[in-house]
C-alpha cells in the first residue's frame, strides 16, 4: 500500500517560532490534495464504491491557523482538531471563516472538565469514548440550549490496551445508551488501527468496525447512523476498501507537523 504522505510532496513549511504558516505555494498544496483524492478514488473503485461517498477530513492539529486557511482554500469544509485549547486559539484567529461554513470536529480524547468548551467550539465530537463523557456532554448541551450535538462513538476494534473507546463487541450496547440521550445524535462509529499492523490486520480491524455499525443499525430502533470514520495517512486506502465514509488525514495533506 502506497502512503501518499511520502509520495514526494514536501511538507508545508512553518514560520519557525512565529506560530504562523509561511507563504504556501498553492500548486504544492494542490499536488497533495490531488494525490490524496486520487488514492481515495482508486481505493473506492477497487471496493465497488463511489469516490464521492468518502469524505477527507484534514487533521490540522499541530499546525497553525494559516494551515486551516490553506485547506479551506483547497476546497475542504471541515477540519479535525485533537485539543480543545489549540482549537480555541485557532478559531479565535479565524472568525471570518465562520460565514464560510467551516465545520470543526473534535477527534482526540476529550476530558470531561473541558466538555463545556468543546460543546461551544465543535460542530461534532468524533471521539465519544465513555458513557460518563456522553452524560456530561448531554448535560452541558442542555444547559447551553444546544438542541443537538452529533457524535461518533469510538470503538476499540484492535483490542490494544493503549487505545481508547468501547470494546467493539459492546458497540451496540454503548450506542444504545448514548442514542437514548435526547441531545446527542449518534452519527456513526470511529476507530483507530494499530500503527504497525499488517495489511491483513488493518482489513480485519476496519471490517470489524463496519460490522459493528451494521449490528447497531439492525438492533437499535430509530438509529440513523451511517458514518464510519476510520483510516489515517498510513492506512486510509484499506479503510476505504472496508467501507470508511470519512478518513482523517494530516501528514498526507500537510506534511510532517512543525
Amino acid at each position: 500500500m502506497e502512503d501518499v504522505s511520502c509520495a514526494g510532496l514536501r511538507a508545508l513549511p512553518a514560520d519557525g517560532g512565529a506560530g504562523r504558516l509561511r507563504a504556501v505555494n498553492p500548486s504544492e498544496l494542490q499536488d497533495r490534495v490531488d494525490a490524496v483524492r486520487a488514492a481515495v478514488a482508486e481505493a473506492a473503485r477497487r471496493a465497488g464504491r463511489e469516490p464521492g461517498d468518502v469524505e477527507i477530513l484534514p487533521v490540522t492539529k499541530g499546525f497553525p491557523a494559516g494551515a486551516i486557511r490553506a485547506v479551506v482554500d483547497g476546497g475542504f469544509h471541515a477540519v479535525g482538531e485533537n485539543r480543545v485549547g489549540e482549537a480555541e486559539a485557532k478559531k479565535a484567529n479565524l472568525v471570518d471563516l465562520a460565514d464560510a461554513g467551516l465545520a470543526w470536529h473534535m477527534i482526540g480524547h476529550l476530558q470531561r472538565n473541558k466538555a463545556a468548551r468543546a460543546v461551544e467550539l465543535f460542530d461534532r465530537i468524533d471521539s465519544m469514548d465513555s458513557l460518563r463523557l456522553a452524560r456530561r456532554l448531554e448535560a452541558v448541551a442542555e444547559s447551553a440550549g444546544r438542541p443537538e450535538l452529533p457524535v461518533l462513538v469510538q470503538v476499540n476494534a484492535s483490542g490494544e490496551s493503549s487505545k481508547g473507546g468501547f470494546p467493539v463487541e459492546g458497540a451496540a450496547a454503548a450506542v444504545r445508551d448514548i442514542h437514548a440521550l435526547p441531545r446527542l445524535r449518534v452519527a456513526g462509529l470511529m476507530t483507530m488501527a494499530p500503527l504497525d499492523a499488517s495489511e491483513a490486520e488493518l482489513h480485519a480491524v476496519f471490517a470489524r468496525t463496519r460490522r459493528a455499525l451494521e449490528t447497531c443499525r439492525q438492533e437499535i430502533a430509530g438509529l440513523d447512523a451511517f458514518e464510519l470514520s476510520m483510516g489515517m495517512s498510513g492506512d486510509f486506502e484499506i479503510a476505504v476498501e472496508e467501507g470508511a465514509t470519512q478518513v482523517r488525514l494530516g501528514t498526507a495533506l500537510l506534511g510532517e507537523r512543525p
